[in-house]
Parts: C-alpha cells; sequence; structure tokens
C-alpha cells in the first residue's frame, strides 16, 4: 500500500454515512455529524449520475478530467498574465499532496485550514487536501485572528497551508496545535520549496463519497459562527445541478468573479463547475470594478460570477471596456433588485442569472436562465431541487401568500455539532431563514431575510421591496432599508441611502419619489445620507448593523 493510501477503518458515523465504510482515520467529523433524526432528505435520482459509493472529489475534477479531455488544455489564469495547463494543475496539485502527508504527517480526516487571497496556488492547495482525503476548512483572506482563532477551535484544526502574505493575523490568532506552513515566501520550509523537491503522482486517498471533504463556516454576523459540513459528493453534486442544467458551461469557458474561494460561491462558480466541464478560470486577487472589467476583456471571460452590488458598481464604469466575450452573467449572495437586472441588461444585452444558495446548501438551488429569467423573480427549483413555501409549523402556505422557503436535494445542511442544527432541519427540509413567495406558475420571488422583516401599524413592510424603489432613483447607488422601535407604530421605515456623487437628493425629493410608486405605509418615514453602507467581506448587505445605530 502507498504511503499516501488508507485503509477503510469503520469510524463513528450518523445518519445515511453509516453505509459505507470511511477513508477517515481521523474521524472528528464523523463522529461530531448531526444527529440521524436532524439529517434533511437527501434526493439523488435523476438528473444527477450515478455516484460510486468511493469517490474523491479532487481525483474526479482533476485527473479524471485530464484523462477525459487532455492535459495541454488551460486550467488556471492568474492575474499576472500566468496561465496553468491542467497537466500543469496536477503536477502541482500532487506534489503539495505528497508533502501534505510525508513532510506534514497529514492522514484522513485531518482539518487543514486554507487561506490567502484568491490565487492559482491557493486553489491548487484546495485540491491537493482533496486528494490527500484531509478536510478543507476554507476562510475568507480578511478574517482576523478572533474569528481565525474561534473556527481553529470549534473544528480543531491541526493544519494550516496559508500564503505567506497572510501570515500575521493567523499567526496572532495563536490557535491551539496549529501546524502553519507558508507559501509564496522564500523560507526553507516554505510549501512551493518542500513541493518541489517531491515527485509526482499522487494516487488521490479512496474516500467514500459521504466522507467530509469541506467545512464552510457561515459569517457569524450573530453569535458563533456554524461549521457546515459538505462531503465528496456534494462538490459534485452542485456542479451537475445548477452548473451542468442552468450555467450549461463548454469546455471553451473562461471564468471569472469577485467571491474568494473562501466563500462556497466562489468555490463553485471560479473552480468546481470550470474544472468539472474542462473550462479554464481566471483567479485574480483584486476583483473590485477596476480591476476585473479590464481583466474581463483582456482575457476574453465568458462567464462571470459576482454579487448584485458589484453589477450596479460595474455598470458606472462600462464604457471603453470590450465585453463581446461574455455571455452568462450569475448573481447571489444577496437578493438581485430587478432594477439592476435591466440596468445591465440594458448596457449589455446579456440577461443576469439570478440564484439562492446557501452555505449550509454549498451554492445555488433556485435560479433561471436564458428566455425563462423573469426580472424581479429569483427563478424556479435548480433540476436536483426541490422548494415550497411553508408558515412556522411546517405547513405548506399558498401559492401568492409570504412564508418560509424549504427546499430539499442532494445537498443538505449538516452542521458541525451545533444545535442549531434542529432550527434549519425541520420534517426533512433545510430552512434557509428567508421569506419567499410562489407565484402559481412556480416561479419564487424573494421578500426578505426572515429577521428583515419590519412590522408598522399592523403592516408587514419587506424592506428589500422598499430599497428595490429606492434603487429606481438614477440618484441613488446604495439603499439599506431597516426598522426602527416606535411607540406609535411598533416600527417605523429608515432608509440608508448612498447617493451617486455629485448627486443633490434631498430627503423630500427621495420621499416624493418614493410616494410615487410605492403604497404609503412602506415608504421610509426617515432617510440617513450616508458615504457607504456595512457589508460582509463577501458583500452582503449587514442591516442588522444600521438598526440600531444612532440617528444623526
Amino acid at each position: 500500500m502507498e504511503p499516501n493510501s488508507s485503509p477503510n477503518t469503520p469510524a463513528a458515523a450518523a445518519g445515511p454515512s453509516r453505509r459505507v465504510g470511511s477513508a477517515h482515520t481521523d474521524t472528528f467529523t464523523r463522529d461530531h455529524l448531526p444527529p440521524p433524526d436532524q439529517w434533511p432528505v437527501l434526493l439523488l435520482d435523476d438528473p444527477l449520475p450515478s455516484y460510486p459509493d468511493r469517490l474523491n472529489c479532487g481525483h474526479e475534477l482533476l485527473d479524471r478530467t485530464v484523462r477525459e479531455r487532455g492535459a495541454d488544455r488551460p486550467a488556471l489564469r492568474g492575474g499576472d498574465g500566468s496561465v496553468w495547463s491542467y497537466g500543469d494543475l496536477l503536477e502541482r496539485v500532487d506534489r503539495i499532496a505528497h508533502v501534505l502527508t510525508a513532510d506534514l504527517s497529514v492522514v484522513p480526516g485531518n482539518r487543514v485550514l486554507l487561506r490567502g487571497p484568491t490565487t492559482p496556488y491557493l486553489a491548487a492547495c484546495w485540491l491537493a487536501v482533496m486528494k490527500a482525503g484531509a478536510v478543507a476548512v476554507t476562510v475568507l483572506p480578511s478574517a482576523r485572528p478572533a474569528e481565525l482563532a474561534t473556527i481553529c477551535s470549534l473544528a480543531r484544526v491541526s493544519h494550516a497551508l496559508c500564503d505567506a502574505r497572510s501570515a500575521d493575523d493567523l499567526l496572532r490568532a495563536d490557535a491551539d496545535g496549529l501546524r502553519v506552513t507558508l507559501y509564496g515566501g522564500d523560507g526553507p520550509a516554505d510549501l512551493t520549496r518542500l513541493a518541489a523537491g517531491r515527485p509526482g503522482p499522487y494516487r488521490a486517498v479512496d474516500t467514500a463519497a459521504d466522507d467530509v471533504a469541506l467545512i464552510a463556516f457561515t459569517s457569524g454576523t450573530t453569535g458563533l459562527p456554524k461549521g457546515c459540513m459538505h462531503v465528496h459528493r456534494d462538490l459534485l453534486a452542485v456542479a451537475d445541478t445548477f452548473s451542468r442544467h442552468v450555467l450549461r458551461p463548454v469546455a471553451e469557458d473562461v471564468f471569472a468573479g469577485s467571491p474568494p474561494l473562501g466563500f462556497t460561491f466562489g468555490l463553485g462558480g471560479l473552480l468546481v463547475f470550470p474544472l468539472r466541464a474542462g473550462a479554464s478560470t481566471l483567479l485574480l486577487e483584486q476583483a473590485g470594478p477596476r480591476q476585473l472589467l479590464p481583466a474581463l476583456a483582456r482575457h476574453r471571460v465568458s462567464v462571470l460570477f459576482t454579487a448584485p452590488t458589484a453589477y450596479r458598481a460595474l455598470l458606472d464604469q462600462l464604457d471603453g471596456h470590450d465585453l463581446s466575450a461574455l455571455r452568462r452573467c450569475v448573481s447571489a449572495g444577496e437578493n438581485l433588485p430587478a432594477a439592476t437586472w435591466h440596468a445591465w441588461y440594458e448596457r449589455t444585452g446579456l440577461r443576469i442569472i439570478n440564484g439562492i444558495g446557501a452555505t449550509e446548501l454549498l451554492h445555488i438551488f433556485i435560479s433561471a436562465a436564458d428566455d425563462a429569467v423573469r426580472p424581479g423573480a429569483t427563478g424556479v427549483p435548480v433540476p436536483g431541487w426541490q422548494a415550497r413555501i411553508v408558515d412556522e409549523r411546517g405547513a405548506r402556505v399558498p401559492d401568492g401568500e409570504p412564508g418560509l422557503l424549504a427546499v430539499r436535494g442532494p445537498v443538505g445542511c449538516r452542521y458541525l455539532a451545533d444545535p442549531r442544527q434542529a432550527q434549519y432541519v425541520r420534517h426533512g427540509w433545510n430552512l434557509t431563514g428567508d421569506t419567499f413567495v410562489r407565484d402559481p406558475d412556480g416561479y419564487f420571488r424573494y421578500v426578505a431575510r426572515a429577521d428583515d422583516m419590519i412590522v408598522s401599524s399592523g403592516y408587514n413592510i419587506a424592506g428589500p421591496e422598499v430599497e428595490e424603489a429606492l434603487l429606481r432613483h438614477p440618484e441613488v447607488a446604495e439603499a439599506a432599508v431597516v426598522g426602527r422601535a416606535d411607540e406609535r407604530r411598533g416600527e417605523i421605515v429608515v432608509a440608508h441611502v448612498v447617493l451617486r456623487e455629485g448627486s443633490r437628493q434631498t430627503a423630500d425629493s427621495l420621499r416624493a419619489h418614493m410616494k410615487a410608486v410605492l403604497a404609503p405605509h412602506k415608504c421610509p418615514r426617515l432617510f440617513v445620507f450616508r458615504p457607504s453602507l456595512p457589508r460582509t467581506a463577501t458583500g452582503k448587505l449587514q442591516r442588522f448593523l444600521l438598526r440600531d445605530q444612532p440617528l444623526e
């Protein structure tokens, strides 16, 4: 037996994982899966392929693609103009995997934290962790020492591969027992130097399809972050549902976007999906509008992944950039306002593919593309997924009435030893925490996060609907609408607004605009003008930070 392979050691398992032996010798993740009665129903039939019981997603995404499509095709492109072929990528991944097992003593099931800006080498590290049978713990490059310490403690992370430029905060986290290996530096123990001395090829560990491969932590804006555990099969299932049936990439596509690989939106859209299709992906360390637009033109990018706020920012800077190669634009991370969709379509002729996903479910599960797109609606369940609208008891809500979004499919929520599992999964369905409406023809429309509903004088008011109306004003760049406690009305609607440069709009002029497009009870009673709005590192609006801020 080769040193990097492992016997099928039975592990303490929960739920459906009992049916096949695990390759993990470190059984921490299986030991901390939710109890069986808290698992969601998993749908693994058509249109999914029949996945074998033993499956390593690193091998499937890389080795199999090389075997079926050839080693000379471009795989990863760097912002510096570098291009790695699939053969180059395979060689680098195998050398890193040898270092993991031979030099760093990583065994199947160990948790390996990955930290750094979005680069081809970070992608290679992720694939190497997969092939080595370890569990990748992805974090955002902006995570601070306290956040990193919490994540390392919750997941009992033993190893970290970290870009040398991102090392300071990780080292300051002072996580107990963490062995940090840097890459991109000049030290003798740098991963790039160690990997150069290791031979290939590397035979991927024979993991079970439901061995945990990834722990992706939620942003943790309130309370402790939740570790979402995903298995090897999950990584392929999101590519074989949303990507294959909605996005429909081809091998000649060039992917690019702004979400980091530490965010599951970015991991899927910028690594898993292109590799599954045999396409290439451009990985940019900086992906703001000023960096992204020239890169889209220079590299002839055809598939773009970014957030609604980024599309709106890109609109102001489109002039002079050749986007003729672009054919697919995907939006997720937060709701896509219809005004943004129409503005993008008018300028580019491209229909944005809207979608909703969740870290708990790995990627997008409701969406629509091409002629099926309906601006203002999120879409319909992706093939392989089911969705319904329910009330707090789990009973179905009639079409046209708002309720909680419940979904199930080939991927489900599996929190790492977290009592909040019972809140997210009920009656076999995943409850995303979003309020939606299902139209009679099956389209799902976003209303608000369940905790973002404003109740004023007995009226239920969805903050995103008011934001959408504000964004129709040509001089409004960004908007966030929240409720504020009020003795007479219970709550009042407060609009926090970022105006475009040079705008002279006032609260009175915006109020007049809103009264012309919304019912009076939905119009903001108060307008607050701000230079910017609080957002997470992945671009999500943090409305909760605005609710209790003092108003000037």
